[in-house]
């Protein structure tokens, strides 16, 4: 029926905000126990967190199946994940390479690494949009071009003398190897 698509009473909208509400809480208490890496999008495994925590809190508030219960405990184990995690990964730094994507360097300068690009999934023409919103209008602007480890695309641009990459930068990124051949050239 029509109504049972577009409709719903006053006790479900009650149970809505109900839960709402309560999942709404949860989350502030839960982020300030955790701290501020619980949304950011620092690695693949903080987005993916993020995106369950999200999709958690959408079957909770929308719907009574889950209840709110197993709502409140789905999150307090992804927060509970997600700190374990982080202090896993500080404490083994080699526990990244089984978490994290690395960064790679598509573009140095004008010149597109076109290996790079396409290991990013990426095409000439998303390249050109991510350029775009970097303000970017020569490509004698671009210093260089990242696809980070969260799916960003990072643009460095050139300021004035300033030319050059620390190498520090570069630590862990792919084809950062080819950056610091190009600038001994």
């Amino acid at each position: 029926m029509v109504s049972d698509w577009i409709g719903t009473g006053w006790p479900q909208v009650a149970l809505i905000a109900l839960s709402a509400s309560a999942m709404y809480a949860t989350v502030i208490l839960l982020t300030r126990l955790a701290g501020v890496r619980s949304f950011s999008k620092m690695s693949g495994f903080d987005f993916a967190v993020t995106v369950a925590i999200g999709s958690v809190l959408a079957s909770v508030v929308t719907s009574k199946d889950p209840p709110l219960a197993s709502g409140i405990a789905a999150l307090v184990c992804l927060f509970a994940l997600q700190i374990g995690m982080a202090i896993l990964r500080s404490r083994f730094p080699g526990l990244q390479i089984w978490t994290d994507n690395r960064p790679r360097l598509i573009m140095i300068g004008s010149e597109i690494q076109h290996d790079q690009l396409k290991k990013a999934k990426m095409t000439e023409s998303d390249l050109w949009g991510k350029l775009r919103e970097a303000n970017v209008s020569r490509f004698s602007q671009v210093l260089a071009v990242f696809a980070e480890t969260t799916g960003d695309v990072c643009v460095l641009h050139t300021t004035g003398q300033d030319r050059e990459i620390e190498p520090a930068l570069l630590k862990d990124v792919i084809g950062g190897e080819r950056y610091a051949e190009r600038a001994h050239h």
